[in-house]
């Protein structure tokens, strides 16, 4: 199941999409004009009428490499339509290459069932943070979607992923143990 909060939860989580390593991300069954590079180029949650959407069915594989280890707390995943947003996610991570059959027998670092509700408002969506404590690549499955078999493509009009970089958490400890 699927928990959300605020986005100002005082954790300090920021975006880690500026910290994304865009000439490496790749969506498996993507269409070529709703790609998954044009709702995150800008480093920031897409606002734009870009889409990512599938193609063939209604699965899609995210791959998302970062430029340095983060720590990730939770993600967002907003879809404008009902029946063509994400319901059934698993999350792997640093997995170097990664395709729709690795996803099928490869254990998920965590699923997550997306509610309507998550996929309209763009929920956080809290992970096991234990589990993502220094992510260099996270790859999302999207397995099927709102629609129950009835929908054969997946939008995904946002993602945002939120956390914090292992450098700054690194550099904050540092400074602990300066001051005490």
């Amino acid at each position: 199941m699927a928990a959300a909060s605020s986005a100002k939860d005082g954790s300090g989580d920021i975006s880690l999409l500026e910290y994304l390593d865009l000439s490496q991300i790749n969506c498996l069954n993507e269409v070529d004009h709703s790609d998954l590079k044009s709702i995150i180029s800008s480093r920031s949650r897409n606002t734009t009428s870009a889409m990512l959407l599938s193609d063939v069915d209604e699965q899609l594989l995210l791959n998302i490499p970062f430029n340095q280890a983060v720590r990730v707390r939770s993600i967002v995943i907003q879809s404008n339509d009902r029946l063509k947003g994400p319901k059934v996610i698993k999350l792997f991570v640093n997995r170097p290459a990664l395709g729709f059959e690795d996803v099928q027998h490869a254990e998920a670092a965590q699923i997550l069932t997306l509610s309507e509700q998550d996929i309209k408002n763009g929920n956080r969506l809290l992970l096991r943070f234990v589990r993502f404590q220094s992510v260099n690549s996270l790859h999302i499955f999207v397995e099927s979607n709102q629609g129950a078999g009835e929908e054969k493509q997946t939008q995904i009009d946002a993602v945002d992923i939120l956390g914090i970089p292992v450098e700054a958490t690194k550099s904050l400890s540092g400074l602990k143990e300066l001051d005490g």
